[in-house]
């Protein structure tokens, strides 16, 4: 994202909508399996204490980080110590303002709601448990990666936009310490609104000519709380970490 027209930004989240809901009906094909997220029950040589959760999820991000995924903006990783990339990454400058990127990361909320919510992404499941593990953490990274993407992304290029819509006003807000205040300027429920509608039509659609004899659906209520509860929440909490840090124009 080189440019920061709002219009553009917006269409950009309204497409990762479409991520992330394909990310919950596949992971929702399986059941809860609180098996895979207890510490010491992996099943995994060599890191008995750890969940099975946390080893795909480690270990896809290190995987990741060699790639050079993390040289993107709005990809904020869980994880902290993890290798350098070994692959050359050349990226125009974004247009934003904030010395560490990290600073706006909310990785560590967006996996504990994550975790909360899979009992009613997979409510429809015939038991809590049907032992396919693997595959529910293999979901579980993809889906947890579209999310804090989504959140990441509208938390930084918003809150500049924004900003850049109305400098002097941000500027005595954030001198002021008035989060409060902040947090108004920056809402638009009539926007939320909108999104919360949009989000349960798609979840509707995509499903559409799911095929009910192999394909577990999802209601259209349990992303739009997902998105009503963490999503929309979580991206204002990014913003107003970004406006807070965000260094002054000029400055070096």
């Amino acid at each position: 994202m080189q440019t920061l027209d709002l219009g553009l930004i917006a269409a950009h989240l309204e497409g990762l909508e479409e991520t992330i809901i394909h990310r919950l009906i596949d992971r929702a094909q399986f059941a809860a399996n609180p098996v895979a997220y207890a510490p010491g029950h992996s099943g995994f040589r060599g890191a008995e204490t750890e969940s099975l959760f946390d080893l795909r999820l480690r270990h896809q991000e290190e995987m990741d980080a060699l790639f050079g995924r993390y040289h993107v903006p709005e990809e904020r990783p869980f994880h902290r110590d993890l290798p350098d990339a070994r692959r050359r990454v050349q990226l125009p400058e974004p247009p934003l303002r904030i010395a560490d990127l990290d600073v706006v990361n909310l990785t560590a909320t967006i996996v504990a709601d994550y975790l909360r919510f899979l009992g009613d992404l997979c409510a429809s499941h015939d038991g809590a448990d049907d032992g396919q593990y693997g595959s529910s953490v293999e979901h579980d990274v993809l889906a947890i990666q579209a999310i804090a993407r989504r959140v990441h992304y509208g938390a930084l290029y918003v809150a500049e936009s924004k900003f850049r819509g109305a400098p002097d006003a941000f500027t005595r807000l954030v001198t002021a310490d008035d989060r409060d205040s902040i947090l108004g300027l920056i809402t638009r429920p009539e926007v939320e609104e909108r999104i919360l509608g949009r989000v349960a039509d798609k979840v509707d659609y995509v499903q559409r000519t799911a095929n009910r004899q192999v394909r577990r659906l999802i209601r259209p209520d349990t992303v739009l709380m997902l998105y009503r509860d963490t999503i929309i929440p979580l991206t204002k909490e990014g913003e107003l970490r970004y406006l807070f840090n965000r260094t002054p124009d000029g400055a070096t």
